[in-house]
């Protein structure tokens, strides 16, 4: 794990921005052995092979998680916004996520890069 990672969120201030991004941090590692990882554009991205599999973003009131190379993947009717190349994951205060539906999605995304 990238240690500018681990300190982007470790310095989240809200401690449910924390939790959410570290959760969903161990997620892609799951989905995805031998994960790269590094803060791009401010914000931790997730690459396999040199190409984008993954990224977190927050916000005041959200925490983003976008997985990239998924135009040939069936995503849950209303969860994912975004165009076909790449799908994006709201999650606010209180909200959790289907951990094993997420690996499963990134897994797949990233299976041809």
């Amino acid at each position: 794990m990238n240690q500018e990672v681990t300190d982007f969120i470790e310095t989240l201030k809200e401690p449910w921005h924390r939790e959410l991004s570290a959760n969903l941090r161990e997620m892609v590692h799951q989905a995805i052995p031998n994960v790269h990882e590094r803060i791009q554009y401010k914000k931790p991205h997730f690459l396999k092979n040199g190409k984008y599999a993954a990224a977190i973003s927050t916000s005041k009131e959200a925490v983003s998680f976008t997985i990239f190379n998924c135009s040939a993947l069936e995503f849950p009717e209303g969860m994912f916004d975004g165009p076909p190349e790449r799908k994006t994951l709201k999650l606010r205060k209180g909200d959790t996520f289907d951990s094993e539906q997420l690996v499963s999605l990134v897994s797949q995304a990233s299976s041809s890069l």
